[in-house]
C-alpha cells in the first residue's frame, strides 16, 4: 500500500511540474521592458528623443553644476574693465595670506619667482622668457583675477585648476608681493 502512495505521489509531482511549463505562453514578467529593452546604436539618431538627434539639449538659460559665471569677456576690453571695476568678494577674515602663499607656490612660483620678480625656475632655465616682474606692472586685484581666469600671452588659464576663491586668494597674495618689491 505504501508503494502505491509513493508511486502516485511521484506521478502527481511529475505531472504538476510538466503542466506548469509552456513555451508558447511564458510566465508574466515584472517590468518586461527592462528584460527585453530596445537596443540603440551608439551615437545614432533615435526616436527616443524629441529632437530626433543623439540627445537632449539643456534647458535654455541653465548653468552647469559647479559652474560660476564670470561677467567679463576674454578680450583686451574685458581685461581693462576687470582691472578698473572688479573687486575681491573676500572679506578681511577670508583673506588668508598663508593659503594664498601656499597656492602661489604651487601654481605660480615656477614662472613668476618667489618674490614675484619674474625670475622663476622655468625662466632661469630659459623655458619661458619675458615673464614680467610685478613691480613693473600696473596691476589690480581685478586684473590679476582676470588673467588667472583667462590667461594672458604665454600664461594659460588656471580656472580649471583653481576655484574662484583660490584665485582671489592668489590675487591678494600677489598684491602683497608687489608692495614688498
Amino acid at each position: 500500500m505504501k508503494r502505491v502512495y509513493k508511486i502516485t505521489l511521484l506521478l502527481g509531482i511529475t505531472m504538476l511540474v510538466a503542466s506548469c511549463h509552456n513555451d508558447k505562453a511564458p510566465n508574466y514578467q515584472y517590468f518586461p521592458n527592462m528584460y527585453e529593452s530596445v537596443g540603440y546604436e551608439t551615437y545614432s539618431e533615435s526616436k527616443a528623443f524629441p529632437n530626433g538627434k543623439e540627445g537632449q539639449l539643456p534647458a535654455e538659460g541653465s548653468i552647469n553644476r559647479g559652474f560660476e559665471p564670470y561677467e567679463y569677456e576674454n578680450s583686451t576690453a574685458g581685461y581693462q574693465l576687470a582691472k578698473a571695476n572688479l573687486k575681491s568678494p573676500l572679506d578681511s577674515l577670508d583673506r588668508n595670506s598663508g593659503k594664498g602663499k601656499e597656492l602661489f607656490e604651487i601654481y605660480c612660483i615656477s614662472c613668476h619667482g618667489a618674490a614675484g620678480n619674474g625670475k622663476g625656475k622655468l625662466v632661469e632655465r630659459e623655458k619661458f622668457l619675458g615673464v614680467p616682474s610685478y613691480k613693473d606692472r600696473d596691476i589690480t586685484e581685478g586684473s590679476i583675477f582676470h588673467v588667472e581666469t583667462y590667461g594672458l600671452n604665454a600664461m594659460g588659464s588656471h580656472a580649471n585648476q583653481l576655484s574662484k576663491k583660490e584665485r582671489w586668494l592668489i590675487a591678494d597674495y600677489v598684491l602683497k608681493l608687489k608692495s614688498q618689491l
